[in-house]
């Protein structure tokens, strides 16, 4: 079995951070701030943090903020909840989440949750099951979760269930590993896993491992190491690239994606966990760092996240453990949500 090059990913990081003017970082600039939290928690589970200048990285996200309370993916840009999300994540690596005006923030989430339960991204309205986990995973990080109706946001997500035992972005939509992800981790953390049947979708998920070991987001699609790739656009290609892999195919990501939903419903004993690591660890970049998508395809830093983090959930010698709904360090959400 290989090894997970943590020096070199560190690097390749760290580098990615500096660069503003060449093309990927242009491409990425309205998602820097993901980008940012990508970086810095793979970072931090290689434990690695104390590498980056934390006051710089703090101003920054603070000057993202709008002033209706969100955050944008970068300074003067519009707030979205998957921003908002990032920053709050990023604030609680750093141990700063104090220098928030909590109730201004959880005051934006809050406001857009709809009368059916479920939350639009922004004030342009666009509903999505990834938008109810992040404001659940957002408030519950700011102790502010009261704000919303937490039954109503349960009842919603268990209205996009389908008969596969999985979930789809709103009710009827296809089951996708993404959308499970996100909502099995918003059940996870409300206390309501008793709504999944927990047997039909362990097994729509097992059945995304594939012979390489990696695992995939939907029926007949390829390995990936992930796939909010259909979520949130690469930063590591092209946008014709981006269309040919994502559309045609899967990628490392969904080693986060189903992994951490198995681990949640505790039917991660149904996949072949040697054969996903040796996966992932073959889609670093030997010489220069980082994890792709695939074996030989070019880095990025998204990829390299959820790299790491599955090689986490994983239980991976020499690396942080990670929480599978929280997607941050275990001892960060120790830290944060129990005071230690």
């Amino acid at each position: 079995m290989g090894e997970l090059l943590v020096e070199k990913h560190a690097k390749y990081i760290i580098t990615v951070e500096k660069r503003k003017d060449d093309f990927e970082s242009v491409v990425m600039e309205h998602l820097r701030l993901n980008g940012a939290y990508w970086g810095l928690t793979t970072l931090d589970i290689m434990g690695k943090l104390g590498a980056v200048e934390q006051d710089e990285v703090i101003s920054w996200v603070m000057q993202c903020q709008h002033e209706s309370g969100g955050f944008g993916g970068n300074i003067g840009h519009d707030p979205h909840l998957l921003y908002t999300l990032s920053a709050i994540q990023v604030l609680a690596l750093f141990d700063k989440l104090h220098v928030l005006d909590i109730d201004k923030v959880s005051n934006y989430i809050a406001g857009l949750q709809n009368e059916d339960g479920s939350f639009s991204g922004d004030i342009w309205g666009e509903v999505d099951t990834r938008f109810s986990y992040i404001s659940i995973l957002s408030l519950t990080l700011l102790h502010r979760l009261d704000k919303i109706d937490v039954g109503k946001a349960v009842k919603y997500i268990i209205s996009c269930k389908n008969v596969d035992g999985g979930f789809g972005c709103t009710p009827g939509a296809e089951s996708h590993a993404g959308q499970i992800f996100c909502c099995v981790a918003a059940l996870a953390i409300t206390g309501s896993l008793h709504h999944v049947d927990k047997d039909l979708l362990g097994w729509w998920l097992c059945e995304r491992q594939v012979k390489s070991g990696g695992l995939n987001g939907r029926p007949e699609k390829l390995p990936d190491v992930c796939c909010s790739c259909d979520i949130v656009i690469s930063i590591s290609k092209s946008v014709m690239s981006f269309i040919d892999s994502h559309v045609v195919a899967s990628q490392v990501c969904y080693s986060w994606w189903v992994l951490s939903s198995l681990i949640m419903i505790d039917r991660v004993h149904w996949i072949d966990k040697g054969k996903l690591v040796q996966f992932i660890l073959d889609c670093q970049d030997k010489e220069n760092g980082g994890i792709s998508d695939r074996p030989d395809d070019a880095v990025d830093v998204f990829h390299t996240y959820f790299g790491v983090a599955g090689l986490s959930l994983l239980e991976y010698p020499g690396i942080k453990p990670i929480d599978p709904a929280y997607a941050l360090p275990v001892d960060v959400v120790n830290r944060v949500m129990l005071g230690r």
